[in-house]
């Protein structure tokens, strides 16, 4: 195997983190950000691109780390080593509500295609690249854009997803339609496209967006149940509008006729 061999356990429900045992010199990716704690003989150190190796020379780590920008990811991720004789621990934490996936590649035949923020760490040797949509539709009207991450090795790599998470295994010729925010991810057999809704209704008055995805198997699919942008977007409908002016501030029933009539701001 060209990829480190890692332990790992998973801990919590709602807001998980997952927690790596190192073997002496062993290596562990992750994304700027993700890290949580851990014991004292592990050592970090920022690196260009996904540290897999594959790149040769200045201009190969360049264009692995450009490639993480198109992403919209940092150019930096971070490596932790286990410098100890014995086995060291370090833990990385999901960044908002919901489940982490361990994905063993060499049970998705090598190559694990998700959306671009999903990733949260890896096993040393994994590499963390893009993966470009030759569909025109894709690219315009895709929630993740034309431009997604693809993890590729033989080792383990962790994507994390928000709320509850729903896998689907598709049949040949099977397919399913979701929400385009709502993919995670899926293994490299499965064709995805982005189909119009149709009917003047349901395009103007629906409030379920113009276009959905199609997957159609053979093949393995996560869904999400409350994708991050979704999130944001309700906190932001929430929050209290320019000057501060709710809409129960200085009314007789206050916060009370907000529960009478409902909190539709959604």
């Amino acid at each position: 195997m060209q990829a480190h061999e890692i332990d790992y356990h998973i801990y919590g429900e709602e807001m998980q983190y997952v927690e790596i045992e190192l073997d002496p010199q062993e290596i562990v990716i992750a994304e700027a950000g993700s890290f949580m704690m851990m014991d004292n003989n592990i050592q970090m150190e920022t690196i260009f691109g996904d540290g897999s190796g594959q790149e040769n020379g200045l201009f190969g780590k360049l264009l692995s780390a450009g490639k993480r920008v198109l992403t919209g990811e940092s150019l930096f991720m971070t490596a932790f080593i286990n410098q100890n004789n014995t086995k060291s621990k370090v833990s990385f934490a999901s960044p908002y509500p919901g489940k982490i996936i361990p994905i063993d590649l060499t049970q998705f035949n090598g190559k694990f295609i998700c959306q671009k923020d999903a990733f949260l760490c890896a096993a040393k040797g994994v590499s963390v690249g893009i993966e470009f949509s030759k569909k025109l539709g894709r690219g315009l009207f895709g929630g993740e854009g034309f431009i997604m991450q693809k993890i590729e090795g033989d080792g383990l790599a962790f994507v994390h997803t928000g709320g509850t998470l729903a896998k689907k295994e598709l049949a040949a010729g099977e397919i399913l339609k979701v929400d385009t925010g709502c993919i995670v991810g899926f293994t490299k057999d499965v064709d995805y496209d982005i189909e119009f809704i149709g009917g003047i209704k349901n395009s103007i008055f629906g409030g379920e967006g113009l276009f959905y995805a199609t997957l159609r198997g053979p093949g393995t699919v996560y869904i999400q149940s409350l994708p991050f942008s979704r999130l944001a977007d309700r906190i932001i409908a929430s929050a209290p509008r320019a000057g501060g002016n709710s809409r129960d501030e200085g009314s007789l029933l206050g916060g009370l006729g907000r529960l009478i009539d409902g909190d539709n701001r959604f």
